[in-house]
């Protein structure tokens, strides 16, 4: 993999330096749910620079991205769930034999920073924190967010779907933080990746183990992608040792 990367960053600067724009760079669009967003995000800029080509991310929750996928926008490589992976394969949106699990992720709570944390260490606390909690966050499971879909089952798992839901308040993708940051809710729960990057916010910690929700990521190469090879290499680079230290500084486990 690194031998492509290096052949490729090679031939972009001997084209750069007789100025010339690199003939073989690729435009290629990431379509990512959101909790792998940080990550892209940080792996990206190297990736350009070693090959010369251009990457672009968007996201949405994997309900937004299924919609927009089959309503017809074009994009290069996703990143979403295995299930959804191998539905796209099976419809033929994406490339058989494509899919690669990247990352994975456990559901965590946060607080405001300089809040009070409260005690989650165990089922009973943590369901006592909710209840004692003035204002509760999560992902709406309406707009298909994984975790928001998993908290709204798991509320009622718990037996205080009725006490949170006159307080809970709902996002509708995007980071479940931002409304603990702007004092819209005292307390939230989402995907620890999605909370690690937000300013002003402070992770309590991850759900107690036995109710605790792992999410894996996984990319697939779109059937329509204009330059696959190039698609492959940026799929070989977000699954390789590079991505390592960059998934678990965003609060992510590489996948197994």
């Amino acid at each position: 993999m690194k031998t492509h990367l290096r052949r490729a960053a090679v031939i972009a600067g001997a084209l750069c330096l007789a100025g010339l724009p690199p003939a073989s760079a690729a435009e290629i669009k990431v379509l990512t749910a959101g909790a792998y967003k940080p990550v892209v995000l940080a792996l990206v800029p190297a990736f350009e620079k070693q090959t010369g080509n251009k990457v672009t991310v968007d996201n949405g929750t994997t309900g937004q991205l299924k919609k927009r996928i089959e309503g017809g926008e074009a994009f290069d490589l996703l990143v979403i769930t295995p299930a959804v992976v191998d539905e796209m394969i099976a419809s033929g949106k994406l490339a058989a034999g494509s899919q690669v699990k990247l990352a994975s992720v456990g559901v965590g709570v946060v607080v405001k920073e300089g809040a009070p944390k409260p005690d989650i260490s165990t089922v009973d606390k943590f369901k006592q924190a909710l209840l004692a909690a003035k204002s509760v966050a999560y992902i709406d499971p309406a707009s298909g967010g994984s975790s928001g879909i998993y908290v709204d089952r798991l509320l009622v798992k718990l037996g205080i779907a009725e006490q949170i839901k006159p307080k809970a308040k709902l996002k509708q993708g995007g980071h479940v933080a931002d409304l603990i940051v702007n004092g819209e809710a005292e307390l939230g729960i989402h995907q620890i990746s999605e909370i690690v990057p937000v300013k002003g916010a402070a992770l309590v910690g991850p759900l107690p183990k036995e109710i605790q929700n792992t999410t894996t990521y996984a990319a697939g190469l779109s059937a329509s992608a204009k330059d696959k090879d190039a698609v492959k290499e940026l799929i070989e680079y977000l699954s390789g040792p590079d991505a390592v230290a960059v998934l678990k500084s965003k609060g992510m486990e590489p996948a197994k």
